[in-house]
């Protein structure tokens, strides 16, 4: 793929071996220096690289190759496993130069002649050393930047030049093996990622022209209709158009309990169909679908640095030069001034160099964004970015919309109240009429009467009387269903004045049915709160969240019967958008920290002005997870209490692992004084250290979404 000349575009490019935090930052900086290239991000989690640029690809990959990697265009997500030999290389030449050191002593304490043994000393050192010292020069080259591996390099040739053949020899191979464990660590936290990518199937079973047919996913086309066979993973997102079943769907929202697929209902590439079978039609082509998409937000959250990161970047830029400067001093200094030996401290100098490269410094927030991020994406929530990820953790006030976010979205029947008759009468009239109707609340009558199998009589002279109600002819008799307003204007008596009010102080919406002789009864209906409101209010109070508000443009009545069930402490009823902005800038103001929890579409002003922007419920629904910093990918809101875990622990590892980086490194330097250190403890504090902080980081893909 090629930029038209003159013509700026965004691409993708894989990149392989890059498994240094400190090297991503470099490779970053001179992708940038190429003339054309107008903005680039080194996705260090994702091993991608995002370029906005007016030259040719293979120009950026050309250059990608000199620093030492491999980089291959990528246009949609997809998986491309690594050679084996490159994937494990580091390791290979850790198995070589460990062979090699072992004969050499061997040979040493043998008496073998000095010659051999030394050359055995050489082959490890060349065997262990090659691949970062080439990464290392090369970097200097391209990027005029000095890394770890150049101070390795100089610390061995230095050591060689003394006659310390033995510890050149260690200093490589340790140094080999830390490289080879990072590396494998490193490529663990990416296993979430290629996890998601190897749920959706790469073939469908089609319905084409009368026949069945198998094709690769990517030769579906939307209106194509697939067959999924219980036990199968769905391959594309869809509308199911037959059948019915349980479908796993804990891939995307991270939902423990199946949920039950009818005709009608949504289903999602990578979701496992487990009982019925289900006829499909494709909505979705395979780039677009919602897994898909799920990729591509984690790989750019994974990608964005953290403020935490931003500052260790800004540090490390001018830290490494004054280590530079510092090992020159210990090796000049004692030899000019206190007449000590020069190889002695030209020994101690090369040690510092190892040992002070700020390594396990540059990725100890990387691993740990990269593996909260892969691990929350696993549970169904998507946080786009670090950022987002340090924000959640300080929030104090927690503002939610009310209509599908505390409430379902969708209005239910929640009394049935027949004064005359009974209620299989009143309900299949009140079904009949509202089967003509398209207003929401009627919806729901009819969709209760279906589900209690109640027999619904043909209308007639069906007429909508705006803002009162309807009417219509049912088994040749007229009856009428609205409000009170509507049977007044009909001179029907009424006596209900206290069970109507009750009835709105519960929040619900009352319509009487009845005829030209009297009321036969009343139905309510509501837009029910979701089961798990209360719950996740209360975690969020554990959590240490300070207060929960709730932000609706329903009426006072309905949004204090909601409130009060839901047990938020506050709430303002009757908001526009724009009056939902001015409480949430309200709330900054006496609070500093705000999140606002909404649908993502209606709520998207309140949520960009917030600290944190959370969509619920978004699975499937393109703009809830563009605009969102964070989404729940289901409609658990109890997934809020585990995100603002998830931040706190993460800051925490993050704190852990900066403190432990300088505290261990500034021991070891300590030892510099008195001429105690070694280039092999130097190699073993460094590389020890990244390992450790490494594995602390990725300690945060196991953070359970379970309440403590």
């Amino acid at each position: 793929m090629e930029a038209a000349e003159g013509k700026s575009r965004l691409d993708i490019i894989r990149l392989e071996g890059l498994d240094c935090a400190d090297c991503a930052a470099k490779l970053e900086k001179r992708i940038q220096m190429i003339p054309g290239v107008e903005k680039v991000q080194v996705n260090f989690g994702a091993s991608k690289m995002n370029v906005t640029h007016a030259v040719s690809v293979s120009e950026i990959v050309n250059v990608i190759s000199k620093m030492g990697y491999t980089g291959s265009f990528e246009g949609a997500v997809t998986t491309q496993p690594v050679a084996l030999w490159k994937a494990k290389q580091y390791a290979f030449s850790t198995i070589m130069a460990g062979f090699f050191l072992l004969l050499a002593i061997v040979m040493e304490y043998t008496g073998v002649s000095d010659l051999l043994t030394h050359s055995m000393y050489a082959l490890c050192i060349i065997m262990g050393g090659a691949l970062p010292a080439r990464s290392g020069l090369l970097m200097l080259y391209n990027a005029h930047e000095l890394d770890m591996n150049v101070l390795m390099a100089v610390a061995v040739i230095g050591a060689v030049a003394i006659g310390e053949y033995q510890e050149g020899a260690v200093v490589v191979l340790l140094f080999s093996l830390g490289n080879s464990l990072q590396s494998s660590a490193m490529d663990k936290t990416r296993n979430s990622i290629r996890a998601l990518m190897s749920l959706t199937p790469d073939k469908a079973l089609v319905r084409r022209m009368g026949l069945e047919i198998v094709l690769p996913v990517a030769k579906i086309q939307v209106g194509d209709i697939f067959i999924v066979r219980p036990g199968e993973r769905i391959p594309m997102d869809g509308q199911v158009l037959a059948g019915s079943s349980s479908v796993d769907q804990s891939a995307i929202t991270g939902e423990s309990i199946p949920v039950v697929k009818q005709a009608g209902d949504e289903v999602y590439a990578g979701t496992i169909n487990e009982r019925g079978s289900l006829e499909v039609e494709v909505t979705r082509l395979a780039q677009d679908n919602t897994m898909a998409r799920i990729i591509h937000l984690v790989e750019e959250a994974q990608g964005q640095r953290a403020p935490a990161q931003q500052f260790i970047d800004r540090f490390a830029k001018y830290y490494t030069p004054a280590v530079i400067l510092i090992a020159f001093l210990v090796a000049v200094i004692p030899s000019l001034l206190f007449k000590e030996p020069f190889d002695k401290w030209l020994y101690q100098a090369l040690a510092l160099l190892l040992v002070a490269c700020p390594c396990a410094l540059l990725i100890s927030t990387p691993v740990s964004i990269v593996s909260a991020i892969g691990g929350a994406a696993r549970k169904g929530v998507l946080i786009k970015g670090g950022i987002h990820l340090e924000q959640a953790g300080s929030l104090s006030v927690i503002a939610f919309d009310k209509t599908g976010t505390l409430t379902k979205g969708k209005p239910e029947l929640t009394d049935l109240i027949a004064l005359t008759g009974d209620d299989y009468e009143l309900l299949s009239i009140a079904a009949a009429i509202e089967s003509r109707s398209e207003h929401p609340l009627g919806e729901a009558i009819l969709q209760y009467a279906k589900k209690r199998d109640i027999t619904i009589p043909s209308v007639t002279g069906f007429e909508a009387i705006l803002g009162l109600g309807a009417q219509g002819e049912v088994n040749g008799k007229i009856y009428y269903i609205g409000n009170i307003r509507f049977f007044a204007e009909l001179n029907i008596s009424l006596s209900l004045a206290q069970m109507l009010e009750n009835l709105q102080n519960e929040g619900k919406t009352a319509m009487l049915i009845g005829n030209d002789e009297q009321i036969m009864g009343v139905i309510a209906v509501a837009d029910i709160i979701r089961e798990n409101s209360q719950s996740a209010i209360e975690k969020l109070r554990r959590s240490g969240i300070k207060k929960v508000v709730m932000l609706t443009g329903d009426n006072e009545a309905t949004a204090h019967a909601i409130a009060r069930k839901t047990g938020v402490d506050d709430f303002t009823a009757g908001l526009l958008p724009e009056d939902k902005v001015n409480a949430v800038k309200d709330l900054l103001a006496r609070y500093d920290k705000v999140a606002m929890v909404g649908d993502g579409v209606n709520d998207a002003p309140a949520m960009a002005i917030a600290t944190v922007g959370i969509a619920m419920g978004a699975a499937g629904t393109g703009a809830a997870l563009e605009t969102a910093d964070i989404t729940l990918m289901s409609d658990d809101l109890s997934k809020l209490a585990y995100t603002i875990k998830l931040s706190r622990q993460t800051l925490r590892v993050m704190k852990q692992n900066i403190i432990f980086s300088l505290l261990i490194k500034g021991l070891i330097l300590l030892l510099v004084i008195p001429g105690w250190l070694t280039l092999w403890l130097a190699v073993i504090a460094d590389m020890g250290t990244s390992l450790l902080v490494t594995l602390n980081g990725m300690r945060l893909i196991r953070v359970s979404d379970q309440q403590d």
